[in-house]
């Protein structure tokens, strides 16, 4: 198996890392636009191999996609963070262009690819290499949904004091602040979480995982890497293993949850052909109503790409 990373910044490196100290997959393609940091980090991680023992070859490239050709997945990393006095329409019209420009040099070396989108804003950049690459939906899929209930379990595990492996949980929507939580279908070895965390203490969690990123940037001045890179990475382990693993992931909806056209976070079987099945889960009224505001935020920004591609 073969998978390429586009984007040897902190994010595509922790990924590309990930995958080979794991022995996720046999070959590691690290491409970046900038001369010799992708040959560097992935020169680097090769030589950690003898040292913590793993046979997964790293290889770095400047740019040249012909060596990414027959890539199984490949996931997409490439993008600019958000710098001071850049409105969110200059974000994205810088990073959908960044997004469009890879996504058609990966399709064209790797048309049966997978790709697996982490640049931000995420929503809407998984609906512009969705329209580019003109793949069917379960094959163009937004991470965003494991690094959130990633931070959502680290977080309740701290404060219940168990491991957080214990703890299963399920967020949905759009990735930031308008996520919908859904603590009724969290448990910590079996038990609802609700038994175990008070209201307050929950609804508090809850609002710190949606500010996750930004809390993270407030401490580092910069965006995070360890958790996004890995949860890239267990992506992909879910795809070229076919683990028919349940995770939340943004997906084009057709009709699912009474949503159409719009990229959001939902649970989905991931396997070998991407994505397997969209699950649907009865929500209640209040949670239907959260979905809507996410909805109407994405869609929001989703209008702001459409104009740009119009102009």
């Amino acid at each position: 198996m073969k998978v390429t990373v586009v984007g040897a910044g902190n994010v595509g490196a922790t990924c590309a890392d990930v995958l080979a100290y794991r022995e996720i997959v046999n070959e590691v393609i690290l491409l970046d636009i900038k001369e010799g940091v992708a040959e560097g980090k992935a020169l680097d991680i090769w030589q950690k191999a003898p040292i913590t023992q793993y046979d997964t070859k790293t290889t770095g490239v400047t740019n040249d996609y012909s060596k990414t050709a027959n890539s199984d997945v490949v996931v997409i990393t490439s993008g600019l963070p958000r710098k001071p006095g850049m409105t969110r329409d200059d974000l994205i019209s810088t990073n959908a262009g960044i997004v469009k420009s890879v996504t058609e040099s990966v399709v064209k070396y790797s048309p049966n690819a997978i790709l697996i989108i982490v640049s931000n804003p995420l929503d809407v950049m998984t609906y512009c290499a969705h329209i580019t690459s003109k793949f069917p939906r379960n094959r163009v899929i937004g991470m965003a949904g494991v690094l959130d209930t990633a931070r959502y379990r680290a977080f309740l595990a701290d404060e219940i004091g168990c491991s957080p492996k214990e703890i299963q949980g399920m967020l949905l929507g759009g990735h930031g602040d308008t996520m919908v939580p859904l603590p009724r279908y969290t448990t910590v070895g079996g038990i609802p979480v609700t038994e175990l965390v008070a209201p307050e203490k929950l609804s508090a969690i809850i609002e710190r995982t949606k500010n996750g990123g930004g809390e993270l940037v407030k401490l580092m001045g910069t965006s995070a890497w360890y958790a996004p890179g890995a949860a890239a990475a267990q992506m992909v382990e879910a795809i070229v293993k076919d683990q028919k693993k349940i995770i939340p992931v943004c997906i084009k909806l057709e009709g699912e949850y009474g949503i159409n056209d719009c990229y959001l976070g939902v649970p989905a079987i991931i396997g070998k052909n991407g994505i397997e099945k969209v699950i649907e889960l009865k929500l209640n009224a209040e949670e239907k109503a959260l979905m809507e505001t996410s909805r109407k935020a994405v869609k929001e920004v989703m209008s702001v790409l459409d104009g740009l591609t119009k102009a």
